[in-house]
């Protein structure tokens, strides 16, 4: 999508993905949830497939092939 001109959409996806699932997320495994550094890599696992999925599913939107630069 960034090299088609569309870099609002990765933009958002990322920081939506870091700032509101992965790092809350962090925080709640490893020090709630008491799971240490396996909490925090649980959270960059879980966060990254939710990155994929999004990326996936704009993607198959079509609608970065359509952006104009």
């Amino acid at each position: 999508m960034n090299g088609a001109g569309d870099t609002w959409t990765p933009t958002w996806i990322n920081l939506i993905s870091f700032w509101v699932l992965q790092l809350p997320l962090a925080y709640g495994l490893a020090i709630t949830a008491e799971m240490g550094p396996r909490g925090v890599f649980t959270a960059i696992m879980l966060a990254e497939m939710v990155v994929a999925a999004l990326a996936y599913w704009q993607f198959r939107q079509g609608r970065w092939a359509r952006t104009s630069v």
